[in-house]
């Protein structure tokens, strides 16, 4: 990232600063050590859980992201779930539907979902539903009227992909015979969709919903910038026009980290949702014995 945080604050003329003593602090930053010196002892104190301290404000980091983070968990999973619900709703319904008009018209929807920009739903959801309509209040809200609008705006994008996988699975797993076979027998379109087809889409599905998860953590940047939340997003967002590089750094960090956990915790619910998975488990264990 271009530009020296140290500098920028510490050379302010009305600080009155010698070179001297700017010098100093930059090497009780560590800065004045070569770059790759820095990375070094970066990387050590991250293992040491030392994320170091802001230049800005000088308020060590780790408590930074301690005060951000749970907000920006809540807006995330919340937005998630919504998503989720949202994208679940648009796939049966447009599956189900008895009119293809309304079945087409829904299988759209995700396609178009998906290249609405984030910072531009997130102003057009305000315009609409607090200066236009009155509904929702973005000065000074209540813990959850100031939840309603960021989570919106995180869900809409979200769940198009979700829908357009959910759909796709659908027609994939409803062409097989065994689907073929229940229906032969009399089952009705939604027992068998949600008997048969719901349990064996959800594999793809939740494997795209893991990485979108890890993907709201970006997305709210924008919404945090957008609606004035505090966050992760806003430290973010504030820490890339200061330069303030060691909040950078734990962000960037956190981020890696949350994509790890979430591939993780996919991997690990794969064979609670396919049987066919447990059985392979339990085949390399019984040759292996």
């Amino acid at each position: 990232m271009p530009g020296d945080a140290i500098m920028i604050k510490f050379q302010n003329p009305e600080l009155g600063l010698s070179p001297e003593q700017i010098a100093r602090i930059r090497e009780s930053y560590g800065a004045d050590v070569p770059l790759v010196a820095q990375y070094g002892h970066t990387l050590l104190g991250f293992l040491g859980g030392d994320f170091g301290y802001s230049v800005v404000s000088g308020t060590p980091v780790s408590r930074l992201i301690a005060d951000a983070l749970p907000n920006t968990l809540v807006l995330a999973l919340s937005g998630f779930v919504l998503a989720v619900v949202v994208a679940v709703a648009l796939a049966v319904t447009a599956t189900l539907s008895r009119f293809a008009w309304l079945g087409t018209a829904l299988r759209a929807l995700p396609s178009l979902f998906v290249s609405v920009p984030v910072f531009w739903l997130g102003i057009m959801l305000v315009q609409l539903f607090s200066f236009q309509l009155g509904l929702v209040s973005v000065i000074n809200p209540g813990p959850i009227e100031g939840l309603i609008l960021p989570v919106l705006t995180l869900a809409v994008p979200i769940s198009a992909p979700l829908a357009q996988i959910l759909l796709r699975s659908f027609d994939e797993i409803g062409a097989q015979p065994f689907v073929a076979v229940v229906r032969a027998r009399g089952a009705g379109a939604g027992w068998v969709l949600g008997r048969n087809v719901l349990r064996n889409a959800l594999l793809p599905t939740l494997t795209m919903a893991g990485l979108l998860f890890g993907e709201l953590i970006g997305g709210a940047v924008v919404t945090e910038t957008v609606f004035g939340r505090a966050g992760i997003g806003r430290i973010t967002e504030q820490a890339v026009s200061q330069q303030d590089t060691p909040v950078l750094q734990a962000v960037v960090l956190l981020s890696a980290l949350v994509f790890v956990v979430i591939n993780l915790v996919v991997d690990l619910l794969y064979p609670v949702l396919d049987p066919r998975l447990r059985s392979t488990v339990r085949g390399r264990k019984a040759v292996s014995a």
